[in-house]
Parts: C-alpha cells; sequence; structure tokens
C-alpha cells in the first residue's frame, strides 16, 4: 500500500487526530529582536529608546516598492508615535513573520498533498507551515494582507504598556489617558515614550490588544493634485544621498571580490579555462572552479572580471536553447498539445457550440532585469557562515546556502540587505549557493556581483505563452460574447519555481518533475472579469527547455494581454465603441466598472475612433473584495520618429488606502514596466545566450520615452490590495489597442514591436 502525507494525516485524524492536533498546534516565538544599549523590546515588531526612537522591525524586502514605509507607518499611526521618530531595521530569519498569506496562495508549489482537507484546516496547515519553515516571502502583494494586522496589534499593545506606566505614575486609569505624537498625556500632564519605555516594556501586553476604531487610510487625490505625502518615504533621504546600503555596499576585514561566468542555459558543464591567461593581472586573490561556473577573485571586482575574461572559460552544452526552438515548441503545444482544464464558468465548455471569432496571441520570455545585478557578500569561519543577501524568501537563500556547503541551517546567519530592483528576481537563490562555496574555498571574506551579461544568462524569465481565445456571438450581430474558449501554451511556470524554491532543485531537475503537469497559477488572469455566460480555461503544459520563473505581473501579463485585445478585436469587427462594449458585460463589477468610466474621463475619451490613438484595457488583479483594479486609456501620436505613446491616464481601485503617495508611485512605476513589455526589445537566445548582452538589448524606456500620466484612486471601502502590479499589465494591451487605433495595424505579439511594424 502507498502511504501519503495526505494518507497519514486523514488516518491519524480517524484515530483520534493526534498527529494533526500536534502538527497544528498553534506555537509561540520569542521576540528575535535584539536590544542595543537603552532600547528596550516590546515583542517582535518594535523596540522603543530612552530617547524615544521607535525602531519597527520589518520582515519583508525593500526592492523599491516602499515597505519599509509602509509598516513603520502602520505601526507610528496605532502607537500614537511622531513620524520624526520612527526608525527601521530589516527582521531577522523567524517564525514570528510567518506570511501566512502567501504560503496559502502558495500551498500547491510546497506541498499539494495537503491542500484541500477544508478550507479552515487550508488556513491552518498554511499556517504551521509558514511559522515552522520561518517563511516570510516578500512576493504576490501579500505584505499589507500579511503583515497589517500584526503589525497594528503590536503596535497597539506596546501603547496600552506605555499608558500603563504613565496611568500608574499619575494615579488615573490607563484608558483614561490619550497616545499621541510620541507622548501619553492625561489633562495637563504628558510623558514621552522615552521616559515611559523601560518600565512599560516589563508590563504584560493585554489581550486583545486595544486597536484604534478605525484602521489606518488616506483619502484618494484628484489625477491632477500633488499633496506632500502625510508620511514621507524613509529610505528616500539616504537613497538620493547616496549612503543607503544595498548589498553591493558591504565591507568587511581583508575583503576580496568575485566576478562569475556562468554557460549557455540548456544543462551546459565547464569544459575548460586557460588559468595563464591571468597572468600578469595584479591582485588575483583565488580560483573557484564549479561544475556549471568558473568564479575569479581579486582585490577589486574589475580585476576579477578582467582575469575571468582572459582566462577564457569554455562551456560545454548538452541542449542549447534559441528562441525559434521555444517559439516552435509552443506552436506544436498550442495546436497538438494535450489541454488540461483550469477554469470554467457558468455553462463552462457546453456552452461552446461554435467559434465565430478566433484569435492567437504571442507573449515573449519577459525579463526582469532590476538596476541591481545579483549580489551578496559572505564570510566563512570555523564551520559558520555569515551572509550579507537581498533576497525575497531568506529562509529560502539561508536553507540552499547551507546545503551547499554542508552544514546546518542554524549555523548560517542571514543579514537581510534591500534590494535595488527585484521585480521577483530575488526569490531565486542561486548566488546565495556560489557565493557560500566560493567563501569557503578562498576561507576569506568575499563579495560576489554577477556581470550583466550573467544576470541575463542566469535569469529566469517570466514564462512565454502562445494563447488561442474563441468566441461564440450572439446570433443578433451586436458582438455580445455568449461563450469564450481560452487555450494556454506555457510551462508549469508556477510549479517549476516551486520546485526550485522550496525542493532546492536545479532548474532542469524543476522542468523535469512539472514539465506535463497543469498549473493554475501559471494561468492566473485568464477568467476574464466580465459576466460572460460561458467561459473555458485551458491550459497545455509545454516544456520548453527553458527555466522560467516570476516577473512582475507574472501569468496575469499575457493572460490579460490577450483577452483585453481580443475584446477589442470583436468591438472593432462589429463597430461596437470599446468603452461601452466593455461596460455592457460588467454587470458583476461594478467597482471595474466604475475604473473604466473614471479613465476615461481623465483621458478625454473620444470612443477610440479611426486615427484617435486611444486605446482602452482594464484588469483586476486577485479574487473577491481584496482585488486590485485598474483602468488604462493610452493615447498614440504619429510623429518624426513614428507612433508614440504620449498619454497613459489611469483610474484604480485598490480599496482602502494606506499611503496614497507609495501606491500612486507604484502604479507610475507599473506603467513604465509595462511600457518596456509593450515597447521593449524582445531578448532573442541563440545557442543558449543572449544574442546582445546588457541591459540595452531590452530596449527598456528612458525617461524621455515615459509619457505623460494622470493617475487617480477611486474611494474605496474594501480591504486594502496591492497596486503594484497593476500598471505592469494594463499598459501593454492599452498601449496594443492605442496602436491599433492609430495605425489600423493589430499587433498581437508581446512585445508589440518584436516582427517590425
Amino acid at each position: 500500500m502507498q502511504v501519503t502525507r495526505r494518507g497519514l494525516l486523514a488516518g491519524a485524524a480517524a484515530g483520534g487526530g493526534l498527529v494533526v492536533a500536534w502538527w497544528l498546534t498553534p506555537r509561540s516565538y520569542g521576540t528575535p529582536l535584539a536590544a542595543v544599549s537603552g532600547e528596550h523590546i516590546f515583542g517582535a515588531w518594535l523596540k522603543i529608546a530612552s530617547d524615544g526612537v521607535v525602531t519597527v522591525a520589518v520582515p519583508q524586502l525593500e526592492m523599491g516598492q516602499g515597505i519599509t514605509t509602509l509598516l513603520p507607518q502602520i505601526v507610528a499611526y496605532e502607537l500614537g508615535a511622531d513620524w520624526r521618530q520612527i526608525a527601521v531595521e530589516a527582521a531577522p530569519v523567524s517564525g514570528a513573520y510567518a506570511n501566512i498569506p502567501l504560503a496559502k496562495k502558495w500551498m500547491a508549489l510546497w506541498d499539494s498533498s495537503f491542500a484541500g482537507f477544508s478550507a479552515a484546516t487550508d488556513d491552518l496547515i498554511a499556517t504551521r507551515f509558514a511559522q515552522s519553515r520561518r517563511f516570510n516571502a516578500t512576493a504576490a502583494g501579500t505584505s499589507l494582507e500579511a503583515y497589517e494586522r500584526p503589525c497594528r496589534e503590536a503596535a497597539a499593545a506596546a501603547r496600552a504598556m506605555l499608558a500603563q506606566e504613565a496611568a500608574s505614575r499619575w494615579g488615573v486609569g490607563w484608558e483614561e489617558c490619550e497616545v499621541e505624537e510620541g507622548f501619553v498625556k492625561h489633562g495637563e500632564k504628558r510623558a514621552s515614550f522615552g521616559e515611559l519605555a523601560e518600565a512599560a516594556a516589563a508590563y504584560t501586553p493585554p489581550d486583545p490588544p486595544p486597536l484604534r476604531p478605525e484602521p489606518p487610510r488616506e483619502k484618494p487625490l484628484p489625477a491632477d493634485v500633488d499633496g506632500a505625502p502625510a508620511f514621507p518615504r524613509i529610505d528616500l533621504p539616504s537613497k538620493v544621498d547616496g549612503s543607503y546600503r544595498f548589498a553591493g555596499d558591504v565591507r568587511l576585514p581583508a575583503m576580496v571580490f568575485a566576478s562569475i561566468r556562468h554557460g549557455p542555459v540548456g544543462e551546459s558543464e565547464l569544459a575548460g579555462f586557460d588559468p595563464k591567461g591571468a597572468a600578469g593581472i595584479k591582485g588575483l586573490a583565488g580560483i573557484v572552479e564549479s561544475k556549471r561556473w568558473l568564479a575569479v577573485a581579486a582585490d577589486t571586482w574589475w580585476s576579477a572580471e578582467t582575469a575571468l575574461a582572459a582566462m577564457k572559460p569554455r562551456f560545454k552544452t548538452a541542449k542549447p536553447i534559441s528562441s525559434a526552438d521555444i517559439a516552435a515548441r509552443l506552436d506544436t503545444f498550442l495546436t497538438a498539445g494535450e489541454a488540461h482544464v483550469i477554469a470554467e464558468t457558468g455553462f463552462g465548455g457546453e456552452g461552446l457550440q461554435r467559434v465565430d471569432i478566433g484569435r492567437r496571441y504571442e507573449v515573449e520570455p519577459a525579463y526582469a532585469a532590476p538596476v541591481e545585478s545579483a549580489t551578496a557578500t559572505a564570510r566563512y569561519e570555523n564551520g559558520r557562515l555569515d551572509l550579507w543577501i537581498a533576497t525575497q524568501a531568506p529562509e529560502q537563500a539561508r536553507l540552499a546556502a547551507a546545503r551547499a556547503i554542508g552544514i546546518s541551517t542554524e549555523d548560517v546567519a542571514l543579514y537581510p540587505m534591500p534590494a535595488g530592483g527585484s521585480f521577483d528576481a530575488r526569490l531565486e537563490h542561486d548566488h546565495a549557493i556560489e557565493i557560500a562555496l566560493i567563501a569557503r574555498e578562498l576561507g576569506r571574506p568575499v563579495q560576489l556581483t554577477w556581470s550583466r551579461r550573467d544576470e541575463l544568462v542566469r535569469a529566469r524569465p517570466r514564462a512565454p505563452a502562445w494563447l488561442l481565445l474563441g468566441a461564440q456571438l450572439a446570433k443578433n450581430g451586436d458582438g455580445a460574447i455568449d461563450a469564450m474558449r481560452i487555450r494556454i501554451a506555457a510551462p508549469p511556470s508556477a510549479l517549476e519555481f516551486g520546485k526550485r524554491l522550496f525542493g532546492n532543485l536545479t532548474p532542469t531537475a524543476a522542468i523535469r518533475e512539472t514539465a506535463a503537469q497543469p498549473d493554475p497559477l501559471a494561468c492566473e488572469g485568464a477568467v476574464p472579469p466580465y459576466q460572460l455566460p460561458a467561459v473555458l480555461v485551458e491550459h497545455v503544459p509545454a516544456d520548453i527547455g527553458l527555466p522560467v520563473g516570476r516577473v512582475r505581473g507574472n501569468s496575469y501579463g499575457p493572460t490579460i494581454f490577450a483577452i483585453e485585445s481580443f475584446i477589442d478585436e470583436i468591438a472593432a469587427k462589429h463597430k461596437r465603441e470599446p468603452l461601452s462594449f466593455r461596460m455592457s458585460m460588467l454587470g458583476g463589477d461594478v467597482r471595474l466598472a466604475a475604473c473604466l468610466q473614471r479613465a476615461a474621463q481623465l483621458a478625454g475619451w473620444d470612443g477610440g475612433a479611426d486615427q484617435s490613438g486611444q486605446g482602452i484595457a482594464c484588469a483586476r488583479i486577485g479574487e473577491g473584495p481584496e482585488a486590485a483594479r485598474i483602468a488604462c486609456v493610452a493615447t498614440a501620436r504619429q510623429g518624426e520618429g513614428g507612433v508614440r505613446v504620449i498619454r497613459l491616464s489611469a483610474a484604480v481601485d485598490i480599496g482602502r488606502i494606506v499611503n496614497h503617495d507609495i501606491a500612486k508611485q507604484q502604479i507610475e512605476g507599473g506603467l513604465v514596466f509595462g511600457i518596456g513589455i509593450a515597447l521593449g526589445n524582445p531578448l532573442r537566445l541563440r545557442g543558449g545566450v543572449p544574442e546582445a548582452s546588457g541591459d540595452s538589448a531590452l530596449g527598456l524606456p528612458t525617461l524621455a520615452d515615459c509619457p505623460e500620466m494622470r493617475i487617480e484612486f477611486l474611494a474605496s471601502e474594501a480591504p486594502p490590495a496591492d497596486p503594484g502590479e497593476l500598471g505592469a499589465v494594463v499598459a501593454p494591451p492599452a498601449i496594443a489597442n492605442a496602436l491599433f487605433s492609430a495605425t489600423g495595424l493589430r499587433l498581437r505579439r508581446l512585445p508589440l514591436l518584436s516582427d517590425g511594424i
């Protein structure tokens, strides 16, 4: 008889549930924070010093999205602190900071056999997994969902403790005290946080914590109003003056710098190199040879890179990958591969009796290309590894580094560093493994930095997808959609990524284990937001040989591009105005309908008539009241250099807004990212390496390419949703529809200019 974890748990439950009860029993965690002289710890989230400084622990990677402002803002609001007294430190890896919503969302990636008992059981299992595995990854827009409540509760408890100490001094009830602007007050009496902190820290926190009646909230501003932020970004001044410290800024005594060369994609192995080529280059500190890469360390990174180039490492590649091969495989899978039903709504597949209009859309791999290439610093001494690294999944990076050099995870100290951008690239931990091996081999502190070439070669791009959309239309000829079928040929990218992140598998092994499996997370966004009588979504798992992963927008990018382009094509064919056509199908989502109406007003929508140069698109990311929504109108004009996008007008509903300024920055950044996806260059692979290396090959937008942006948020009482990916997924279809309006050409491949016009 085959014994599975699921069967074991179910059997144990039937026999008394002892295993389940033990495994799901809530665990308590001591505070992981350490206090320096004058600091006093209030739980796992904050410290208050005798000078009144409140230090907030942030367990999420700061990668430009402003999380080191957002979570401290929540603490400051609930605590009653003055924003000027707030400081930040990276939280250590601990089960106290478990990202439970993300663990639940990714349950199929870490162990699908645990899922499905019931919603309540899934919640318990996800909680226990996240806590026991110290899983606090930064991904999928879950930061607020995971950490707003714990931050509020910790701050409320600390506020009560400060009030209790003040009340005991004044002989009043602590509930009568007010806490604001860094002081506890009662009538004419007042005491600062610094005066009270030492004694207050000894109090037992009240249970439950006395939360303020209303959560933190900021009102949305009109699109053309720039108000001064109530909570300016904490990281901004140091980023402006250059004092902000990234992973590449770490300096240790006797440290050397390493560069590395990876082989082409496709099971490459190091075949040889010329060690004499580096003769004469000063400051060399060592050569580290691995099965799949070669690294050189020197007293400067440039010397190491120069020596590495002079040594001319050679690789043999078993299965070199080319872009032409990927396209051919996707074409074959789309037309002849085995399809798996991912989702059905309404009448599902039975509702589609014929196809009145069908279109095919192709989306190339999309690379994250963050400003800061992979960088890490390590020191290996006496069987212990100290690791300074920017990582979105710190415990998984720590575990991978420990396994690489054969030591216990508890012998790895990971110091989280911020990232100069990530777009999900730092969910991968290859450089953590490499720096651990290099540090052990050299026996001295070393900093590893990937070159731009190696960042692209080693990157795991967003999976390419070939999509076939078909619709059955109403017989009255007005283009109304009776049924829609969406067939997606794409790698099972989420499952593949999960095998690397949680299973520590190599890219090749991860592809091999998941190649034929359907993957709902690789098809997110494929169920349209429109109220249609019948929808069928099918996934054709495609083995393309190229390791793929997560990049901003993830699968929502290809699916929303295809759906919003397809809706526009149906409207154009039946001479329906694109906005009203969409509105007629949004009876089930009035919030998205409101976004469409407001975006049209912001843009001065003229109906998207021929040659108007206006294109419209909308998107919904997530499900239920927590879903984020956006509508965007792109305006394109003919100019001397061809057609240019001159304006993007967007209306956004992200529920309750915690920080308006940061939310707007996220939408603006996402729109620029989407412009790069829409109008940039595809990265062509030949023999497993990019035909042109360096970020310039991607044709990313410059400041001169960025159009005017008008962004407005809609007031909402819904729970807060993440704005980070909205702009990235809505801009490409809006731009594609605008280019069609301006030129009459329908571009169905991303990037839009992949094959020219």
